[in-house]
């Protein structure tokens, strides 16, 4: 078969050949095309060569950026004459990709790949129009050499004071063509001009091979045992961000996202910085584990209880392969030149983000025993990576990346993890459950009112103690500080003061210390002595002297109480706002229902809302070698039948000179005869109007007088009316 087009060059190739292509290429076979041409016209738009490009590394794009600097037909020669020996191994691999094509004269680039990859491709300008003698370059005036010496290796272009007066050496170079005016003040420099000062070759350095990547090595055995800490950690820090916006619900922002405040109070929660509590919030939105109510608070969703009743490595899993495959970047919150934009918010997608993150795992996982130097490692993701979009973000990007393995204890210490390495080849994660330290049953509670627990605690502990005491410090052991707000804050879950006092001397290994106790009965004698309801809200108390201190308390002229009872106050304020601002000022209110029961007990707060995932903003995912395969048995089966239709519109086309002509009697004898046959035929068929016009058709059955057939022109079920058929004949 001849070849001459790149769609003549897909229709010779083999299957083994499309499923190079399909897997390297995804985006071709979303969705299938209908044929080969159809494929051929995918295969060189604009977007798809760029995806492809961008897949190269930085060897592969030179051999590329060669070919698109040659004159077509490409010879191999000529491509080796102009770049190195080794771009022998790259050129069938460019051929699998696409990006080249064989033909009867010689090898091809698809069209619009020059466009794609730039009108100067390495620095070169276009080619001459005139005839040059290039020998005449060794005897070039100083002057002359001077002006070329800015222009050999790119850009091209060089800028004159005055076209038609310019300096000595300008004109030298304008009368022998060796430059090109494009306009009174702009010149340029011919491709063959500069290949040939280049001696020869289009590049000034060839980077066949990969830069060695330097770091620090590290023992397996260190670096998985920093790895399964940080797992425990992030995992610690996820459990406490949203406990902690259980209780204190952050705001979303109008525009969408956690508002800078909400942002530093959680941080200072956790104990890390800012930009680690973005990433810890963009984890849980990741994983569903958040959503934002009707009211604009930012709470957990109940897929957070699910979530913490699964095993450690499970836990693990849900937010590291969403991580893995996200388009948000999270390290973009606090950035100096990203002002606006917030976490959580929806200005955090990055179209290369998974991309970059995939690739810096890859990277980590080839060199798995090495904590890498972050110049040493830009610089071999540059080289595998030359030509990302939005490449202005690339480095943050890698930098980003490798921050956040580390957090996520994908790298322990710098270097890839077992478990990381589980991760990125999907293997089993039980071994996480079975490193991860045990858990405690108990606490050491000290004397100046803070417990310390020696190991991470078993969940239903963990749970009941984050309700009686703030955490204080974090590590190997974390230490909880109990105060008055925090025993009140048990007591708003429905504890009662003994029952809090119970639970921790039988969690406790040490005896619980007189100040504490007595802190807890003290807190617990005062809680609910002061009640507050919505009228708006009322506030009601059966000591007068504790409503006459409140009347006359300036911190609570913000409430604009009014007394309607000697024991009942009200205001305008909501009941839960005016709770606020009395324990702000240090009462101790319980809340009560319309019957009077006081409002205390166990409270999930979760939010009412479903969560909504973020889309996903990025690249097209890897097809399996499944849909690969029906890929290809489906554009085979397509391309047969574009074929077979083609046959059929040129049959057709044939007999459109005489449309057929047959008797009633005929006419019933061919469509029975026919439709046992399953083959088409050409019909003449009269309209409303009494014009004849010409059909192709397969005729399916004949009743009531009507032929029932599929037809050619518009590949749908049609009925026509035996006596309007003018002829039929065969095809």
């Amino acid at each position: 078969m001849e070849k001459r087009s790149f769609t003549d060059h897909l229709r010779n190739v083999d299957d083994e050949a499309l499923l190079a292509l399909f897997s390297a290429r995804p985006d071709l076979i979303t969705p299938v095309p209908p044929d080969i041409a159809s494929l051929a016209v995918r295969a060189t738009s604009a977007p798809s060569l760029a995806r492809a490009i961008d897949s190269l590394n930085k060897w592969q794009f030179q051999v590329l950026e060669a070919c698109a600097a040659l004159d077509e037909p490409l010879r191999e020669k000529d491509i080796v004459a102009v770049t190195e020996k080794a771009a022998l191994e790259v050129i069938p691999f460019l051929i699998s990709m696409g990006l080249l094509y064989p033909s009867d004269e010689g090898l091809r680039l698809p069209y619009q790949l020059r466009e794609v990859i730039g009108n100067e491709p390495a620095g070169l300008g276009p080619t001459s129009m005139a005839k040059l003698k290039l020998s005449t370059l060794n005897d070039i005036p100083k002057d002359a050499e001077k002006v070329l010496s800015h222009l050999i290796w790119g850009p091209p272009r060089g800028s004159v004071g005055d076209i038609k007066n310019p300096g000595p050496g300008v004109a030298w170079l304008l009368k022998e063509k060796f430059l090109v005016p494009l306009d009174q003040r702009t010149v340029i420099l011919p491709r063959e001009v500069a290949i040939y000062l280049r001696e020869g070759k289009i590049h000034k350095q060839r980077f066949v091979q990969p830069p060695i990547l330097k770091g620090t090595k590290r023992d397996e055995k260190n670096r998985n045992l920093a790895a399964i800490a940080n797992i425990s950690t992030v995992l610690r820090w996820v459990e406490e961000l949203l406990n902690f916006w259980a209780q204190e619900p952050a705001d979303s922002l109008r525009a969408g996202g956690l508002g800078v405040r909400d942002l530093k109070v959680a941080a200072n929660h956790l104990g890390v910085d800012e930009s680690c509590t973005a990433f810890i919030a963009e984890l849980a939105y990741l994983s569903s584990l958040i959503a934002i109510n009707a009211d604009d608070q930012i709470m957990p969703s109940n897929k957070f209880d699910i979530w913490l009743m699964q095993t450690p490595a499970q836990r693990w899993q849900v937010i590291a392969s969403q991580w893995l495959i996200t388009s948000r970047v999270s390290g973009l919150v606090g950035r100096a030149e990203s002002k606006n934009i917030a976490a959580l918010g929806p200005e955090l997608d990055r179209v290369n983000a998974a991309r970059v993150r995939s690739l810096t795992l890859q990277l980590l996982y080839e060199n798995s025993s090495i904590a890498p130097n972050k110049d040493s490692f830009q610089e071999l993701f540059s080289w595998r990576a030359p030509l990302r979009r939005n490449s202005s973000l690339q480095d943050e990007l890698v930098e980003w990346s490798l921050r956040e393995a580390e957090w996520l204890g994908i790298t322990g210490q710098g270097a890839l993890s077992k478990y990381g390495a589980a991760l990125i080849n999907s293997e089993d994660l039980a071994l996480i459950d079975a490193d991860l330290p045990k858990t405690v049953d108990h606490i050491l509670i000290q004397s100046d009112n803070t417990a310390i627990a020696p190991g991470p605690l078993e969940h239903e502990i963990s749970g009941q103690l984050a309700i009686m005491a703030d955490i204080e410090s974090r590590g190997g052991a974390t230490v909880y500080r109990f105060s008055e707000a925090t025993i009140r804050r048990a007591l708003d879950h429905g504890k009662t003061g003994e029952e809090v006092s119970t639970f921790l001397k039988k969690i406790s290994k040490t005896p619980m210390p007189q100040p504490l106790e007595y802190l807890i009965a003290d807190v617990a004698k005062k809680h609910g002595k002061l009640r507050v309801g919505n009228t708006s809200s009322f506030i009601r108390c059966e000591d007068s002297a504790l409503i006459a201190q409140i009347i006359n308390d300036k911190r609570l002229e913000v409430l604009s109480l009014r007394r309607i009872a000697p024991e009942v106050l009200i205001c305008d304020h909501d009941a839960t706002d005016a709770m606020r601002i009395l324990r702000e000022a240090g009462y101790l209110p319980a809340g009560e229902s319309s019957s009077g029961l006081m409002l205390a007990g166990p409270r999930s707060n979760r939010a009412v809302t479903k969560p909504r995932p973020p889309r996903i903003i990025g690249e097209i995912e890897s097809p399996t070698e499944e849909n690969l395969i029906s890929a290809i048995r489906a554009l085979r089966t397509g391309e047969k039948s574009s074929h077979r239709q083609t046959h059929l519109r040129s049959v057709a086309s044939a007999a459109l000179g005489s449309l057929p002509r047959t008797t009633a009697n005929e006419t019933l004898e061919l469509l029975t005869q026919y439709i046992e046959k399953a083959q088409s035929l050409s019909i003449g068929y009269a309209d409303n109007n009494g014009s004849v016009s010409h059909r192709i058709i397969d005729p399916l059955k004949v009743s009531a007088g009507s032929l029932i057939a599929r037809d050619h022109a518009t590949g749908e079920l049609q009925t026509f009316r035996i006596p309007r058929i003018t002829g039929v004949a065969p095809l």
